[in-house]
């Protein structure tokens, strides 16, 4: 019984979002992947600035 009131809760407050439409949608995903890909490509930069450091250390240490 708890379970069938569980479901049906479920469903009314699904019924009450607000959904996006597709232009949204479509918009909010590309901003999401260009953020994404920005913070990546940062990442990407500041492990390499690391690496090249960490090298340098190891290079002068033998």
């Amino acid at each position: 019984m708890q379970i069938t009131t569980y479901f049906n809760e479920a469903v009314s407050e699904l019924r009450h979002v607000r959904w996006p439409t597709r232009q949204q949608a479509i918009r909010l995903s590309i901003i999401t992947i260009g953020f994404t890909a920005a913070v990546a490509v940062a990442f990407g930069g500041i492990d390499y600035v690391l690496n090249q450091i960490v090298k340098l250390l190891l290079s002068l240490t033998y």
